[in-house]
């Protein structure tokens, strides 16, 4: 189990369509990523390749591609949801595959856009990224867009599918049935030798299957690249400076472009901010503490000790370690499931009621009709089994992007320090430092993102004192990496990943920085 980074709407999209219908197994298939794929037929090499990153910035690049102007249409329906309304309008611009070579060959990089709905007042783009890594933002910003309706006087509404991400040569690796085998066949905590070798066997497949089919791409799937691409968006856009807001896996995708591009930075957002000091196993580290930290909070807002609460739910997956529980649809309930069905409602305080739901059913019940729906939600997979691609462009990306292997022993030798960290989820993350990039084909490109961004305007860094996936220690040391004048922090004392929308205070001094250039003072702090 690979915690999502995203932001905290895109969770709650999927959510609140099981609080709505009471879901029993599956999710609303309107959250699907619009997936095209690439199917370059790369052979797999038997040495893992160098990540491309770029070393020409934009002025290297050829006019053919700077002086674009994007054919914006009327947008398709992405697979498995609805075609956005009439207001948006889609389109595709091309960028180097291979930032060393700009005359090179080209990949096409989806847009979608909503124009600002006061021209006369209209600043310009504000683009956005929803996560992940490997969310569709063409598939999101639609959905989203309610939250964003002042900022849309203004800005127009733009974002993307970053390369390797649905419509812009979205990578796959395996189809429907594979991955429902492998979830059924590998314990994502491995208690025996054969559990351990299945485990890794099943990640060396993965990156086997995902050279296959886009080994084309791969090596080129940096964050590194997709802030190059940003850069070339901001420029196809006509925008002087870039104007963005970055959510999640979208703060180290700001954070990178801002330390390669600070003299555009314009006004820069970062909300639930990914810790650029910490490395893999520092940043499984971080989400052990904060998803504790927020089943804590759940179990203290419901009148339980959270440490009592904490053991009854470890003991229960104890008990699907052995015995899974039956659901409606036939399918069982591993504990593997359990964990992720109990990751996905943490994500968001307004769903604390179905983790309560999912887990007395199955304690009183016997069954895992809500846990399996849940963890259906954080796995993309619909009521007719059918699997989004993020998951395996998260794979992807977070492998171009991280230079560490750690091995089964490594992982093995984490379980003590993890497990005390949280009894619930710290054996998963320690097992996923190792079976994430298991023998992947490209070489990780570093140990740690470089954010820092000397010169560059002053960006609002926001944090989320509850935040599980992105804990609250992120954002001060994102603003930290950033620099002195410029990385400017604001703490929302709070529940959830993610704090745009969710209160008063957050939403409007983020609009009045965007609207007005206001720039809270550093240090502030946000209680609603």
């Amino acid at each position: 189990m690979h915690t999502h980074t995203r932001a905290h709407r895109v969770t709650a999209l999927a959510t609140a369509a099981l609080l709505a219908a009471v879901a029993l197994a599956g999710c609303d298939g309107a959250t699907k990523d619009d997936a095209t794929g690439d199917s370059g037929g790369a052979t797999p090499s038997r040495a893992p390749s160098a990540p491309a990153t770029a070393a020409p910035g934009p002025t290297a690049l050829p006019a053919a591609l700077t002086s674009q102007r994007p054919d914006w249409k009327k947008c398709a329906a992405p697979e498995g949801g609805r075609a956005p309304g009439g207001s948006w309008r889609c389109a595709t611009v091309q960028v180097p595959l291979d930032y060393r070579k700009p005359d090179g060959d080209t990949i096409g990089i989806a847009l979608i856009k909503r124009r600002a709905t006061s021209a006369r007042e209209r600043i310009g783009s504000l683009l956005f990224n929803f996560g992940g890594p490997g969310g569709s933002g063409v598939g999101t910003l639609p959905l989203a867009a309610g939250d964003y309706g002042r900022l849309n006087s203004r800005y127009d509404l733009v974002s993307f599918d970053p390369r390797g991400v649905a419509a812009s040569e979205g990578v796959e690796c395996r189809g429907d049935g594979e991955t429902e085998a492998s979830l059924k066949r590998v314990d994502l905590t491995p208690d025996t030798p054969a559990e351990e070798a299945a485990f890794m066997k099943d990640g060396a497949e993965i990156g086997a299957a995902c050279e296959k089919n886009s080994g084309k791409v791969l090596p080129f799937l940096t964050t590194t690249n997709t802030a190059r691409d940003m850069d070339l968006i901001r420029q196809v856009l006509g925008d002087q400076k870039l104007y963005y807001f970055g959510m999640s896996y979208g703060t180290e995708l700001g954070g990178t472009y801002a330390h390669l591009f600070p003299g555009h930075v314009g006004r820069v957002v970062l909300d639930a901010v990914v810790d650029p000091t910490a490395d893999t196993v520092g940043h499984a580290r971080n989400q052990a503490e904060g998803f504790q930290r927020a089943l804590g909070n759940y179990l203290e807002d419901r009148g339980e000790d959270p440490e009592a609460g904490s053991a009854r739910i470890a003991r229960l997956l104890a008990k699907l370690d052995k015995n899974p529980l039956p659901t409606d649809s036939g399918r069982m309930l591993s504990e593997s499931l359990a964990v992720i069905g109990i990751v996905t409602p943490l994500y968001s305080q307004s769903d604390w009621p179905l983790l309560t739901q999912a887990l007395d059913e199955a304690e009183d019940n016997g069954t895992g009709n809500t846990l399996l729906a849940l963890a259906d939600s954080y796995n993309d997979r619909d009521e007719n089994g059918h699997y989004g691609t993020m998951a395996q462009s998260q794979r992807a990306i977070s492998c171009a992007d991280s230079s560490a292997r750690p091995t089964v022993d490594d992982a093995r030798a984490l379980l003590p320090e993890f497990r005390k960290l949280s009894p619930v989820f710290g054996a998963f993350l320690a097992w996923d430092t190792a079976g994430w990039c298991a023998n992947w084909p490209v070489t990780g490109e570093h140990d740690t993102p470089e954010a820092s961004a000397p010169g560059a305007a002053p960006i609002l860094v926001i944090g989320t004192t509850g935040d599980p996936a992105t804990p609250y220690e992120g954002a001060p040391r994102m603003a930290d990496e950033l620099g002195k004048d410029v990385g400017v922090l604001l703490t929302n004392k709070g529940e959830g990943h993610g704090s745009y929308g969710n209160g008063t205070c957050v939403t409007a001094r983020t609009d009045s920085y965007f609207l007005d250039g206001k720039v809270p003072a550093d240090g502030s702090t946000c209680s609603s």
